[in-house]
């Protein structure tokens, strides 16, 4: 299995990203796939959670109303739209998958996990 997570970089406050995730080696639909975010000296945390479909969504709370998560099972991809960034939502985005078909923030229930995209948010 391999997630590709792409799509980071340098961006100021108030500006826009959307990252990708790439998935192989696994049936894309059976999963729940989920974003997290690890800054220096942090743990990493929950931003986001999409079901198989795409039908349900969970956001973790600073996030809400900026960050809109979506994926296209027909090109096994999930992807974080990323809108009015600050300068805290700095940090390596990881995507991850989840067969539990449970939308949920723990990281440890994920399986699966890509290798990481750093987004820099400049004040």
């Amino acid at each position: 299995v391999q997630l590709q997570a792409s799509g980071g970089g340098l961006v100021q406050a108030g500006g826009s990203l959307r990252l990708s995730c790439a998935a192989s080696g696994l049936t894309f639909s059976n999963y729940v796939m989920g974003w997290f975010r690890q800054a220096p000296g942090k743990e990493r945390e929950f931003v986001s959670a999409v079901s198989w479909n795409g039908g349900s969504v969970y956001y973790e709370d600073s996030v809400k109303g900026r960050f809109t998560i979506s994926r296209d099972n027909a090109k096994n991809t999930v992807y974080l739209q990323m809108d009015s960034l600050k300068p805290e939502d700095s940090a390596v985005y990881y995507c991850a998958a989840d067969s539990s078909w449970v939308l949920q923030p723990t990281p440890s229930r994920y399986e699966y996990w890509g290798q990481g995209t750093q987004v820099t948010v400049s004040s």
